[in-house]
């Protein structure tokens, strides 16, 4: 063949298939996987374009159980048809293939099935029409088409759904697992405590429920602590949170949680941050939470009659900013690369970090006062002696957890986590023996950010993350029995109206006071308004410290040598308003962080750009 003959070829190959690629897009019963591969019929023919890929894996799929073909870009348009009407009499009916055929344009195939008919009529008939070539002219001689709809070809919504959130719930179903599994062994080894009417068991059912309610949560685009929280909230009035004699153990388990959360806020208190915006950070952790205690305890004291003391431990325990909303949202954002300039996730992150630390060591201070039975002198010199022995325990603690153990231990990381939890524990429980409440969250913040700047010090940097790393996986576990026991304290018989009332009243007005005053302090440093805007409500969820510090105060009220009943409706109260924050906060702040950052805040191009703006080293708060 000459050079001319050829080139009269490909130039009517060209056309050929151009007009049938033309005749295919306008008729919409053919899948988009048949049109994009004529489309790449179309590109291959040219001298300087090739998308063999394409035409490749769309010929695969199409002719998946069917002999492999030449080029169908060699053929004429009668050819085409004839080899597809073969393919598809003769093909053993196949699932359609949802593959993706490339990384970039993500071009996947939602096309209709091609099957065999069968004589009872089971499958439906798809006749490709016949196409005949009249020079450049192509006709359609045939347009009996019969197609599935797309939906039969693809998996269930619900399982779609759950494959797109499994990387995010997959930690949880594991954990409930590992309950389980538990759970079969002790049936096994000790038959007689494992018994569902036993009050060990009803306790772990308690915590399993919980779990597996916080994973239905999920699905709602809702924080799983609510579910863990109503969970428990139903548990108890159905009759199942009877566990009399176990009051020691549900006190430990609080106590525990509380020990994670501090000992995670001073890992993630990120001393080269805080040089660089130290003026920033204390305007948005002390006056947001002055203005939103002030507002709270004076309602409290006029609504509720609460003594001036206890309004302000409430506005305290109301007043903390939950890590585990603003971090969750705060990781997505930086994958999409959003306000990652002028230092706002850094700021967000250490404001997040002081407000917490600052909110749990005063109540520590307030309700050590409150239930103290020493003097009016005892009494006021209970702040600074709780302060001095927090951070005296906590600085040598920590100081020593430098160089116990070794850097070179083959074991350091783990042994590091466990000496650091042990000194967590004996910083809370020990000040509780001694007196001074108020020492055991200081010691567990002063421990862990003496020891963390020691560990960032060190040149092997998985060390320094290790330990908040094994402390996200603990709280895994802690976070239903968390949620779950303060949920079981709210009784719907022993619920009083204007409680509710009032307490849903201080929550709302407590909000809207502190977002005054986050925006007012937010000036001064080079942001826009709608940065400044967005700063400002990253301190609206509540929810973990709430769960941590609620039942507090009910805790030290029943274990009072002289149980005072005023005070247990205090503390009931307290714990009370707690939950209504939790419930009202939580979701509304999660969503409007997620909502308005990408109307708010700049995206950062520039993957390669200084990101001032990101998590502390050890990324401790990632899962609290």
């Amino acid at each position: 063949m000459s050079t001319d003959s050829g080139d009269d070829d490909n130039v009517s190959a060209d056309k050929s298939s151009k007009s049938l690629f033309i005749s295919l897009n306008q008729n919409q019963q053919y899948s988009p996987l048949q049109l994009i591969h004529h489309e790449s019929e179309i590109m291959n023919t040219k001298d300087d374009i090739c998308l063999g890929d394409i035409k490749s894996e769309s010929l695969r799929l199409l002719d998946k159980g069917v002999p492999k073909r030449n080029a169908l870009c060699e053929e004429t348009g009668n050819q085409l048809a004839t080899t597809l009407n073969e393919k598809a009499k003769d093909s053993t009916p196949t699932k359609p293939h949802n593959k993706v055929l490339t990384d970039s344009g993500r071009m996947a195939d939602y096309g209709d099935k091609v099957t065999t008919v069968k004589e009872d009529d089971t499958q439906t008939k798809l006749d490709m029409p016949k196409l005949q070539n009249n020079g450049d002219d192509v006709t359609q001689n045939s347009t009996t088409v019969y197609a599935e709809r797309d939906e039969d070809c693809k998996a269930p919504k619900w399982w779609s759904h759950l494959l797109l959130r499994w990387p995010g719930i997959s930690e949880s179903v594991a954990i409930l697992v590992i309950f389980l599994g538990l759970w079969s062994m002790a049936w096994v080894l000790l038959q007689d405590y494992a018994k569902p009417s036993t009050v060990i068991m009803r306790i772990v059912g308690l915590f399993v429920g919980a779990q597996f309610s916080g994973i239905l949560v999920t699905f709602l685009n809702l924080p799983d602590m609510l579910g863990m929280l109503f969970f428990g909230v139903l548990y108890t009035n159905v009759g199942l949170a009877n566990f009399e004699g176990s009051e020691r153990l549900q006190l430990y388990l609080r106590e525990m949680a509380l020990v994670n959360i501090m000992l995670l806020a001073g890992l993630g208190l990120d001393g080269s941050a805080f040089k660089r915006l130290w003026i920033m950070i204390m305007r948005l952790t002390f006056f947001p939470t002055i203005a939103e205690v002030a507002i709270i305890a004076l309602l409290a004291y006029f609504t509720l009659h609460m003594s001036w003391l206890w309004a302000i431990a409430l506005g305290l325990v109301i007043t903390a900013v939950s890590p585990n909303v603003v971090v969750t949202v705060m990781l997505k954002l930086k994958e999409e690369r959003l306000g990652l300039n002028n230092g706002i996730h850094t700021l967000i992150y250490a404001m997040t970090t002081c407000n917490d630390v600052v909110s749990i060591f005063l109540f520590g201070l307030i309700i050590s006062v409150i239930f103290s039975t020493g003097s009016l002198t005892e009494q006021v010199l209970q702040g600074p002696i709780g302060i001095g022995i927090g951070l005296a325990f906590g600085y040598l603690f920590g100081l020593m957890l430098r160089y116990l153990p070794s850097r070179n231990t083959a074991n350091v990381n783990s042994l590091r986590f466990v000496l650091t939890f042990l000194g967590g524990t004996l910083s809370v429980m020990g000040s509780r023996v001694i007196g001074y409440p108020s020492a055991g969250a200081l010691g567990c913040v002063s421990l862990a950010f003496t020891a963390g700047i020691g560990w960032k010090q060190e040149a092997a940097n998985k060390i320094q993350d290790s330990v908040p790393g094994h402390l996200d996986l603990l709280w895994k576990f802690l976070k239903p029995v968390s949620f779950a026991l303060i949920g079981k304290e709210i009784k719907f018989s022993a619920l009083e109206g204007p409680v509710i009332g009032y307490g849903a009243l201080l929550v709302v007005l407590g909000s809207l006071f502190r977002l005054v005053f986050a925006y007012l302090s937010t000036y001064g440093r080079n942001l826009s308004k709608k940065e400044r805007a967005y700063i400002t409500i990253s301190g609206v969820p509540k929810a973990t410290v709430q769960a941590a510090l609620g039942p507090v105060a009910l805790d030290m009220a029943r274990a009072a040598l002289e149980p005072n009943d005023a005070q247990l409706d205090l503390a009931s109260n307290v714990l009370i308003i707690s939950v209504l924050a939790i419930i009202f906060t939580a979701p509304l702040g999660a969503i409007l962080m997620l909502r308005l950052a990408p109307l708010w805040l700049e995206r950062q191009c520039d993957e390669n750009a200084d990101e001032t703006a990101n998590m502390p080293e050890n990324n401790s708060y990632k899962n609290v």
